[in-house]
C-alpha cells in the first residue's frame, strides 16, 4: 500500500488525505481499511482546497483523485492530476519525489 511504502520516509513526509466526505465517513472508512498515521481532512463545507488546488470536479461535486507533494520549505514540489476518478494516482512516481527531497 502507499501509505504504508509513504511512512518509511515519516521524517520527509506527512501523510494528509483531503475528500468530500464527512468526517464520521471519513473515520469509518478509515478504520475498516485499517488506515492508521494518517491526518485525513474532510473539504465538504468550502470546497476550498479543491477549488484552489484545481482538483474539484464541479459538476460531479467531486474532487478528482491526485497527490500534492510539498516541501518542509512550503513549496509545492510536485502535483499529480488522474484523469480518471476510478484511477489511482502513479503512486511510484510519488515515492520516487519523495526519496528526493530533503
Amino acid at each position: 500500500m502507499f501509505n504504508q511504502e509513504a511512512l518509511k520516509s515519516k521524517d520527509k513526509v506527512d501523510l494528509i488525505t483531503i475528500t468530500l466526505d464527512l468526517p464520521f465517513a471519513q473515520k469509518r472508512y478509515c478504520a475498516a481499511e485499517g488506515i492508521e498515521n494518517m491526518t485525513v481532512v474532510s473539504d465538504y463545507q468550502q470546497r476550498d482546497f479543491g477549488l484552489k488546488y484545481g482538483f474539484l470536479i464541479d459538476e460531479l461535486k467531486l474532487l478528482t483523485r491526485g497527490v500534492v507533494v510539498i516541501g518542509r520549505d512550503n513549496i509545492v514540489k510536485y502535483v499529480q492530476y488522474v484523469a480518471e476518478v476510478g484511477n489511482e494516482p502513479d503512486y511510484e512516481a510519488v515515492l520516487e519525489v519523495i526519496e528526493a527531497l530533503d
